[in-house]
């Protein structure tokens, strides 16, 4: 089958696309998945450039291109560990399952399938353990990938293929965030990144649950944002406390970090919750903790997802209340071409791989 092999930490170069890799064998609780489309995300790029280890402390966009140097491979991956090579890579996949392992009924043979990338069953469901699909296992970078048969769900919408491959990774991670921050109905939440994957989502699931929603987003972008459902908008490059003031907003949905990270602490309420998956400013940011403490504040950090959570978003999408968002695709071949674009964040919503 063809693919794209990642064989190592650094740039464009370590992304190989090949015709010679084998196709998956799925074990006993498998489903093996003729993908028809993956989106790009943060944690591709993340991942080859080696973004997640400890000595790093640029915005995700340094060496984005290049690769990092004097990078430490030990700590490199998401999950804190080495990341075995060659890998395929690929958090998002929607696809067709072909054939099944030995313990799965065959009737799923035919089935339009969407994968949960943050896999619980090779952890054996252990409490706040995972694999990412595509960083502690093969991903959707390919013709065909595999998958657990318990964590791979059948949509049926109107939704094309690539739309729904746009969904897994963004939507879960921004409804990750807001179920364990708990968003109800009439609070006001903050939401950086709002032009993004994981923002245009959180957009649109922030509203789903009557939320009243300040997005971030540069003014160029501001229209787009806005028809995802966002009440107000704030540039990027301007003070949230001059636009909003202090203790004016009872969530903040974050995906950036940074310099802007004490602001938006400062527009919280006392009793507020600060909900966290990402960083593409920068890991390191200024706290004092007198915000902290004085306006008793909660923070969650938000990789794991309950599983509730994947669940609950094939539901939104068959009822028709959440939708895509989808900037452009490529063949599979011109993943470097995607990737760029993606690093140029000149695109609002998702870049999507066609795989034939």
């Amino acid at each position: 089958m063809s693919g794209v092999v990642l064989v190592g930490h650094g740039g464009f170069d370590k992304l190989e696309y090949r015709n010679d890799l084998p196709v998956p064998k799925p074990d006993r609780n498998e489903v093996l998945i003729r993908v028809a489309g993956a989106a790009v995300n943060n944690t591709d790029i993340n991942t080859r450039i080696g973004w997640y280890s400890k000595v790093v402390t640029s915005e995700t966009g340094h060496g984005a291109t290049q690769g990092i140097e004097d990078l430490r491979d030990t700590d490199a991956s998401w999950s804190g560990e080495a990341i075995k090579f060659p890998r395929i890579q690929g958090a998002d996949c929607c696809g067709h399952v072909v054939a099944v392992g030995l313990d799965v009924d065959p009737g799923r043979i035919g089935e339009r399938v969407i994968v949960r990338n943050m896999l619980r069953s090779y952890v054996d469901y252990r409490p706040m353990e995972c694999w990412t699909f595509g960083s502690e296992c093969n991903g959707a970078f390919a013709q065909y990938t595999k998958a657990p048969s318990r964590e791979t769900f059948r949509v049926d919408c109107d939704w094309s293929d690539l739309e729904l491959a746009s969904l897994p990774c963004a939507f879960s991670t921004a409804e990750g965030m807001m179920h364990r921050a708990n968003v109800g109905a009439g609070e006001h939440v903050l939401i950086t990144g709002a032009s993004g994957g994981v923002g245009s989502a959180a957009v649109q699931l922030a509203k789903r649950r009557g939320a009243i929603v300040t997005a971030v987003a540069g003014n160029e972008k501001a229209a787009h944002v806005r028809s995802l459902g966002a009440d107000r908008i704030v540039d990027r490059h301007e003070s949230l406390v001059e636009n909003l003031g202090t203790m004016s907003v009872d969530v903040a949905i974050d995906v950036t970090a940074g310099p802007a990270f004490p602001e938006v602490l400062e527009v919280l309420r006392k009793g507020g919750r600060y909900a966290v998956a990402g960083a593409i400013a920068g890991p390191i940011v200024e706290l004092d903790m007198r915000t902290l403490y004085l306006k008793d504040l909660s923070f969650f950090g938000c990789t794991f997802q309950d599983d509730v959570v994947f669940e609950n978003l094939v539901r939104y999408v068959e009822r028709g209340e959440i939708r895509p968002v989808i900037s452009k695709t490529y063949p599979l071949e011109n993943i470097v071409e995607a990737q760029k674009d993606f690093i140029s964040k000149t695109f609002s919503g998702k870049l999507v791989l066609a795989i034939t």
